[in-house]
């Protein structure tokens, strides 16, 4: 049957727009992340190449722009290497044309609503969707409870901040636990790691990681600034409690060397921890310990960490994103966490690990912490079914949280 004049006019409007259709379906978004906050401590680089690792593996047809704090301490290289099809935004007119022709901004995972002014500043100048992904939240703020709730969606990396956010206000209609990026980090230097281990007869599966902290990083310290009242008194709290605190850690290293044929490594995570982890974590072990522990004397980054990590039995200390790169590669890892470091630690106990996590302003729980280590120590294999189990809920909620930014993103 011939088509009617008013059919045909339609199927050639269908024919001309198709293109035009096409494009704008396979138009890839372009999103404006913004991340990287400083490059002393190796868990806040991490947070970039875990993002990026997310996003490549759920959202590839993005176009990524990030937008850094802090890329210095060979970070640029290391990220161009890895991911080299993102463009970095540095400088007042990129940042403007950043803001211009990206369709989303992504605010990746930190301590906090880190780059609060900058979402604001999109919001404000731009109108376009954005969206929080793994952060800890504790701010009773206006300003940053209004900008989460403007948000598409919110995803926090521990329960006790989603809780938080909660009781005070936050009405965004997608909040839900969503695991810190840093899990996902895959960025490695092999040949700076064996190259120190073999100089350091450490055994790939024969040795385990410690790393001692302070209550707070002396920040001031690490970046030459001189000390305000705050950093006075904070540096008195962490002198005054650096033997409670290192003390466990300290004991399990010593039980780890005379109950088993395990050597340790002590290493850190910070600039402020090469100095701390000798005078509180090796120099009082007995002579006989000492000689099977290894002292990192020098500041590494996340690429050399996490291959050092991935060649060990697994990782205990104070700190919290080690920790979290092991899990996120299988690794077994016991996090010991106080106050003064926000509630991030918790997720341990989101992802399944809380025999793994120990609250040392609880004295009650102190006593536990050197049999766990000693038991990941001497029964590694349980230990890494237990890593692994963990691995596969963080990589089950990565999957779940980036489909909705794959949804919002795309709108």
């Amino acid at each position: 049957m011939p088509l009617s004049r008013r059919h045909l006019l339609a199927a050639s409007l269908a024919t001309a727009l198709l293109p035009l259709t096409a494009r704008a379906q396979n138009k890839a978004p372009k999103i404006l992340l913004r991340s990287s906050w400083q490059t002393v401590n190796i868990g806040d680089i991490a947070h970039t190449p875990g993002i990026l690792h997310i996003l490549e593996r759920e959202f590839p047809e993005a176009e990524i722009r990030l937008w850094p704090s802090r890329i210095d301490n060979g970070v640029d290289a290391i990220l161009a290497k890895r991911f080299p099809k993102v463009t970095i935004v540095q400088g007042a007119e990129a940042i403007k044309a950043a803001l211009k022709e990206c369709d989303f901004f992504l605010h990746s995972s930190g301590p906090s609503l880190v780059a609060q002014k900058h979402v604001a500043q999109w919001r404000k100048e731009t109108g376009k969707p954005y969206g929080i992904y793994g952060i800890t939240f504790s701010s009773k703020d206006p300003e940053a409870i209004d900008l989460l709730t403007s948000a598409k969606f919110v995803f926090f990396r521990d329960s006790v901040s989603l809780q938080f956010a909660k009781d005070n206000g936050v009405k965004c209609p997608i909040m839900e636990f969503g695991p810190d990026a840093a899990f996902a980090t895959d960025i490695r230097n092999d040949a700076a790691a064996d190259a120190f281990l073999k100089a350091n007869n450490l055994e790939p599966g024969k040795f385990l990681c410690a790393i001692p902290r302070y209550r707070t990083t002396p920040y001031w310290k690490i970046h030459n600034k001189e000390q305000t009242a705050t950093d006075e008194a904070n540096w008195k709290n962490s002198q005054a409690m650096k033997e409670h605190d290192n003390a466990p850690i300290r004991k399990a290293i010593e039980e780890i060397i005379k109950n088993t044929d395990m050597k340790v490594l002590v290493c850190p995570e910070d600039q402020s921890q090469v100095a701390l982890s000798k005078e509180i974590l090796v120099d009082p072990l007995p002579e006989d310990v000492k000689k099977r522990v290894v002292w990192r004397d020098k500041y590494w980054v996340t690429d050399e960490a996490l291959s050092t990590y991935l060649k060990s039995a697994g990782l205990f200390g104070l700190e919290m994103h080690s920790p979290i790169m092991c899990i996120g590669n299988g690794i077994p890892a016991i996090v010991c966490r106080f106050k003064q470091q926000t509630s991030k630690g918790y997720m341990w106990r989101d992802i399944g690990l809380n025999e793994w996590l120990f609250d040392l302003d609880d004295e009650a729980q102190i006593p536990g912490i050197v049999p766990a280590i000693l038991a990941m120590a001497k029964e590694p294999a349980a230990a890494k079914l237990k890593a692994a189990k963990a691995r596969d809920y963080v990589l089950k909620r990565q999957k779940e949280s980036m489909a909705v930014v794959k949804q919002f993103a795309t709108a």
